[in-house]
């Protein structure tokens, strides 16, 4: 008897923890701003909860932040164009995904210091690692195709071509990657062992998807668009099943499992569009929360359901650049955002 009661009484302290957890996640608000110097542009940013580091994309480097105290404890330069930063842990390796030099950078987790350099297709941009499969993937903008990595040996083991232009990619842990394809508005899937193409979906009505973020017990994307719609797909049906307004100039989408919501990172509007997920296909926005102008891309906190941000102030175009991709920021503006419930 004393057993079963100390047993039930384990459950209902469980549950009441997760109810915990999801009321304090969905009163989202900014919780801290600090303040990193540098006037580079940025992209992705990459989170990995267990060692409490968020890695920060800065052009020619990788900024290590540390999520508690709020301080930077490492960097990783000498980089061409960085874009993002995957990490597998249990080897004890990153690997940076360089666009300008068509390269990835391989670096060890404690010391930073480069281990190797691999050469991959061309304009790789969004980067991740299937632990399923133990190989990192590039997503190459500049010839639509992936670039398969074997982290034992940071050697290339294949190429598929993809039939568009890549953005982000998610691993569903079970040995699929799936990829948003921006020119196509469509999501596809491939094997990460085989390299062989598996769904191929159109994310009609939404348009130029970006950020992608998958629930794995409904198994279901979220594709993040252009035209601001968040797109919500299973990967069963060839067809969205729903969808929902976001802000304008999203470039990232993160689902938290345990919450069940799905945040879109809002560059023009300066917004964090938070989704809940209802029962079947039903799903309301939660909250439109204010950030910044530019923060575009962000990362998730699997440890504190936080969402990290960043952005800087951007600084009027110089006379005679014509290129809308050639920003300069103010000296100094550069921030790291966090948001979550309030403290």
């Amino acid at each position: 008897m004393r057993i079963k009661n100390l047993f039930s009484s384990a459950i209902t302290f469980a549950m009441l923890i997760s109810v915990l957890v999801v009321s304090s996640a969905q009163s989202y608000t900014e919780i801290s701003r600090t303040s990193l110097p540098g006037n580079e542009g940025w992209d992705y940013l990459t989170m990995d909860s267990g060692a409490r580091l968020l890695y920060l994309s800065r052009s020619t480097r990788i900024v290590v932040f540390n999520v508690d105290t709020h301080k930077v404890v490492g960097e990783i330069g000498g980089l061409q164009g960085v874009h993002g930063v995957a990490i597998a842990s249990a080897l004890g390796k990153g690997f940076t995904s360089n666009g300008r030099d068509n390269s990835v950078t391989v670096f060890d987790l404690k010391s930073f210091k480069t281990l190797d350099k691999i050469d991959v297709g061309k304009g790789p941009d969004a980067i991740l690692y299937d632990p399923a499969c133990k190989r990192v993937f590039t997503f190459n903008g500049g010839d639509n195709s992936a670039t398969a990595i074997d982290v034992l040996t940071n050697k290339v083991v294949g190429t598929i071509q993809l039939g568009g232009r890549p953005e982000a990619g998610i691993a569903d842990g079970h040995g699929t990657i799936f990829v948003n394809i921006e020119d196509k508005s469509e999501v596809i899937s491939f094997s990460s062992s085989s390299l062989k193409m598996g769904i191929r979906h159109s994310l009609a009505p939404g348009d130029g998807p970006s950020g992608l973020g998958y629930d794995p017990v409904k198994k279901q994307l979220f594709s993040v668009c252009s035209n601001q719609k968040m797109m919500i797909t299973s990967i069963a049906g060839s067809r969205p099943v729903a969808d929902v307004a976001i802000g304008n100039g999203a470039d990232a989408c993160v689902f938290d499992p345990v919450t069940h919501l799905a945040f879109s990172s809002n560059g023009r509007d300066g917004t964090l569009t938070v989704v809940k997920e209802g029962a079947g296909s039903a799903y309301t926005v939660l909250k439109t929360e204010p950030t910044q102008p530019g923060a575009r891309t962000m990362a998730l906190d699997t440890k504190t359901h936080h969402i990290f941000t960043c952005t800087a102030k951007m600084m009027p175009q110089a006379p005679g650049e014509t290129n809308p991709r050639r920003r300069s920021y103010e000296p100094g503006s550069y921030v790291v955002l966090e948001y979550g419930g309030k403290k």
